[in-house]
Parts: structure tokens; sequence; C-alpha cells
């Protein structure tokens, strides 16, 4: 069978929809079908590429708009090898992008059966003129897709719900994922790196991890301002946007450390005492809340899409009541001051995910929803 993603962003931009894209295509691949990820073009990679993995990657012209946080598709794009291709079934990644529309349209005209993910639980933009604008034309797009009679699934039951805002009953939940034994490899790697060494975090002293886009609706430099005030604590940010320059003028205990490889992430979740995500984003399901789940960090994080399923509990995290860095600070002195809790709220969530959050069930699901597709 010849399964095609379209995921308008793709790696290496790093991100939740874009590992999740990745993890499904290459289980697709092992499973002995072809897997064809269909995404916007990025400067310095080839139009046609076959990655390691064995994935078809198929990058069409697009202009990065909104310093390509939204990248849209140029008309009339050459897509007829794309076509070509005998796909059997289509997998179109989030509602909202340009290329989202034009997929489905092509699809439901080429009669190919399809289904939609998305992941989000809010607008893009907010305020103003532009959120306004935005809105608008989210209902449009989505109405677009909507229109042409595919299945709608959301990564957790919060995004299930914000579908109803668009007039849409999610069919189901393809929640996001992880493959915990392979994170535990990557983190015990020969070659880990050993962050706490490398950041010179003295011995009694604690290390707190964030990983994630650098705009402000993450809270990254917030979560900066908040370790400041913490003695003996030293925070380390593994990401690239605009508030990657204030965060490396901080200095001191604060590390912005750019973009690292995946491995890396891992490994630094796996030694740090505290994962913290200060997220104000209209998130869907954050990938890093898994992943450090799965690498027993312990977690401190607002309130977000996917955390009552995955944290349903104060014995799984320490919950913020808002973005604030003194409530951040709070919350943070609050798992460090008590060790064993925190190790046993780790355990919990790690356990927790294991039970209903792998990639092997995620894939099986949608196959589930692929063959079903296929025979109505």
């Amino acid at each position: 069978m010849v399964i095609c993603f379209f995921s308008t962003q793709y790696l290496p931009t790093p991100g939740g929809v874009e590992r999740y894209t990745w993890n499904l295509a290459r289980r697709c691949v092992a499973a002995g079908h072809r897997a064809l990820v269909v995404t916007a073009s990025l400067p310095g990679l080839p139009a046609r590429e076959r990655d390691a993995d064995g994935i078809e990657i198929y990058r069409l012209p697009s202009w990065p708009v909104m310093g390509g946080r939204f990248p849209v598709l140029k008309p009339l794009a050459d897509a007829d090898d794309l076509w070509a291709q005998g796909i059997d079934f289509a997998v179109i990644q989030t509602r909202m992008y340009t290329q989202s529309v034009w997929a489905a349209r092509q699809c439901k005209r080429r009669g190919i059966p399809a289904l939609v993910i998305d992941h989000s639980t809010g607008y893009m933009l907010h305020g103003g003129l532009a959120g306004a604008l935005g809105k608008a034309y989210e209902h449009a797009a989505c109405g677009s897709i909507r229109r042409c009679g595919f299945p709608f699934y959301g990564v957790s039951g919060d995004v299930c719900r914000w579908l109803e805002t668009f007039g849409i009953q999610a069919a189901g939940r393809l929640p996001n994922a992880v493959d915990p034994a392979e994170l535990e490899r990557l983190a015990h790697a020969d070659n880990a790196v050993d962050w706490r060494r490398r950041l010179n975090v003295p011995a009694d002293g604690r290390l707190v991890a964030f990983a994630g886009r650098l705009i402000p609706e993450k809270g990254a430099l917030r979560l900066a301002q908040a370790v400041q005030d913490i003695p003996g604590c030293t925070l380390a940010v593994a990401g690239t946007g605009p508030e990657e320059a204030a965060l490396a003028a901080l200095g001191g205990g604060i590390h912005a450390l750019g973009a690292l490889p995946h491995e890396q992430i891992v490994q630094l979740l796996t030694q740090a005492d505290a994962y913290c995500l200060p997220t104000e984003y209209a998130e869907g399901f954050p990938t890093t809340l898994l992943e450090a789940a799965a690498c027993r960090c312990p977690i401190v994080t607002t309130r977000t899409a996917g955390t009552d399923e995955l944290l349903p509990g104060d014995d799984y995290a320490v919950f913020l009541a808002n973005a604030a860095p003194e409530t951040i600070r709070a919350g943070l002195e609050t798992l460090l001051a008590d060790p064993a809790a925190a190790r046993t709220r780790a355990e919990n969530a790690r356990q927790n995910l294991c039970s209903h959050f792998t990639w092997q069930a995620v894939f099986a699901t949608m196959m589930e929803a692929v063959t079903s597709a296929k025979r109505s």
C-alpha cells in the first residue's frame, strides 16, 4: 500500500507534528508499505529525497510566511510526479495550512480516501485585526476540508473538543506518542552527552530542562527569569526561535543550547531534575511532555491539551496555575524540595505513558482507520 502523509512542516524543522509524521511514516515502511511525505520546501534541501528510513519526501514550492511558521503553498506547484505514485491512502496533518486544503481537494477529486489529524486547541493568531483575519481564514480553510467528507481525528480529547468549534465531530483519537524502548536506548548510548558535566552543574545543584520552539507563548524566557531566582539551579534550553538571543544574553546558569539532535534532547531529559513547560500556546499534545515522562523526568507544566490524559492528577506532575515567572518559580521549588515525591510522580507518569501512548498502539489504530475508510 502507498500511504501519503501531507505535513506542511517536516523534519529537519523541529516540532511535535513533524516527529509525529515521521514516526507514523517510518512504521508504515517497517510494515512493508511505501510512505510518502509531502511538505513545504526548505532552503538547501532537494525537492525529492528518500531518507535513511526509506521515507520518500516531496517538498513543494512554498513561501515561508510568518518566519516559516506558516508556509504557504505556491499556486500551480508541480506535483504530477507525486500523483503518479499510485497513492492508496492519504493522511492530512492539521486543518489550517494551505497545503492541507489543497491536499484534501486533490484527494477528493482523484478518489483517494483520506483522514485528517488535527494537533491544536486554539487559533493560530490572537487579538486585533490579524487575529480576526486569522480566525476567519481558519474557519474557511477548515470548512473547505470538511466539505471533502474525510473523517477528522484529534491527537487528544481536548483537540477533539476544539474541532467542534468548526462544526466537526471527531471520528476518534490518534494520540501523540513515543517509543519508550527507543528513547531508553538513546538516553544510554555509548556516546551520550554528560549534560551535568558539560553545563558545570554543581554536585548539589539542580538541572531544569526546556525543549521546544522559543516563541513567547511557550514560556522559555519566563522560565529563565524564574530559574534565576532559585539558588543552585541551572536551566538548559534546547530550541530556536525569536527568544533565543534574549535567553543567550542572560548568561550565568541559563544555557541557550540552540537546536539539538533528538538523542541529545533525550539525554538531557534523562539527566535533568525537572522538565518545565510553562506554555500558553494552543498545544495539541506536546511531544516533549511525553518524552519527559518516558525519560522519568519530573514534570512542571501549565495545563494544556493532553495533560489530563497523560498526567491525570497531582501524583503525576506539578501543575502551574499560570505562566508568570513567580508562579513558575514556586512550582519548581515545590518539586525540587522533595526529590522522593518527584521520583514518584515521574514513575507514575511513565507507567501511564507506557499503557496508553506508544507509537505501536497509535500505528495500529491508524491502520484500522485506513482499512475502514478503504472499505467504505
